[in-house]
């Protein structure tokens, strides 16, 4: 069985915690910057989870992950 390819375009957006869950960044934050909040833009500093729905889908683009 030849090895399967990895989406990079996947690759670069998504990564790894140390206890296996899948971590993206927040959308929002590149442009219309002056209409936002810096509450609003402080909290989309921060990265976060994958919705549990999404888990099977990335699990299957992104197999070495």
């Amino acid at each position: 069985m030849p090895k399967m390819k990895t989406k990079r375009g996947a690759a670069k957006r998504f990564s790894k915690t140390g206890t296996g869950k899948i971590k993206r960044k927040r959308a929002y934050l590149r442009h219309i910057l002056s209409n936002k909040s810096a509450k609003q833009k402080r909290g989309l500093r921060k990265h976060t989870l994958i919705a549990a729905v999404d888990v099977p889908h990335i699990r299957a683009i992104l197999p070495y992950l």
